[in-house]
């Protein structure tokens, strides 16, 4: 019974190509498109929502979030270029979708951190990020409810953020690693993907990207 919850229903398969081949042509990653298409997307939105998880935009997931738009994904993964081995931060978790796709992107010998400040997210969360970060190709995840705002010393290679604020909280910079990149939008309400990496000297270098749409960021959890 529970195995049964992993498998594809009629329909699945066809829709994630679909997805590949409307959404993600002009993604120029091919790890990334691999992943997006192996990870079955529907498993991180509702029963209702199934058919329509593959659709080009975004969906709600509960608690006032949702889950971006699979070209936005695609984008911001590309531009962060997680490698093999690498400590990623997935900072506004939400469903989990993302931190699985850093998983298998970093594989077993990486490591992922997703931060959630909504506790019914992360409830919602734990059962597929665990099936998912299971298997022997992907990184382990720790999936915490937590402060983001707060964070400690720890430094990552990647930092993928899902919420938007007006300025990028000054913790965040600091917890780039030399060598690092974070993608993070931007603003209120006109928002702007960026791009911070930290070279090996310690400066951070900005790149502007995409106008997008993402929640705020907010503090303490609920």
């Amino acid at each position: 019974m529970l195995a049964a919850m992993w498998e594809d229903a009629p329909g699945d398969q066809a829709r994630r190509a679909a997805m590949l081949r409307e959404q993600l042509g002009e993604c120029r990653d091919p790890r990334v498109r691999a992943v997006m298409a192996s990870v079955p997307r529907h498993w991180f939105v509702s029963a209702e929502q199934r058919e329509t998880a593959y659709g080009d935009g975004a969906r709600a997931i509960g608690c006032g979030q949702t889950i971006s738009q699979p070209r936005v994904v695609a984008y911001m993964l590309t531009q962060l270029a997680p490698q093999p081995g690498e400590r990623v931060l997935d900072f506004g978790a939400g469903s989990g979708y993302v931190s699985v796709l850093l998983a298998h992107l970093v594989g077993p010998g990486g490591w992922v951190r997703a931060l959630e400040r909504q506790g019914g997210l992360v409830a919602a969360a734990e059962a597929v990020v665990a099936h998912c970060s299971s298997a022997p190709e992907t990184a382990p995840i720790e999936l915490v409810w937590a402060d983001g705002v707060e964070l400690g010393s720890e430094q990552y290679d990647c930092i993928h953020v899902a919420c938007a604020a007006p300025e990028v909280p000054q913790v965040l910079i600091d917890a780039l690693a030399p060598g690092g990149r974070m993608v993070v939008p931007v603003g209120v309400e006109q928002q702007q993907l960026r791009c911070y990496r930290r070279d090996r000297s310690g400066q951070i270098r900005i790149q502007h990207l995409w106008p997008v749409s993402f929640v705020p960021l907010l503090p303490g959890t609920d």
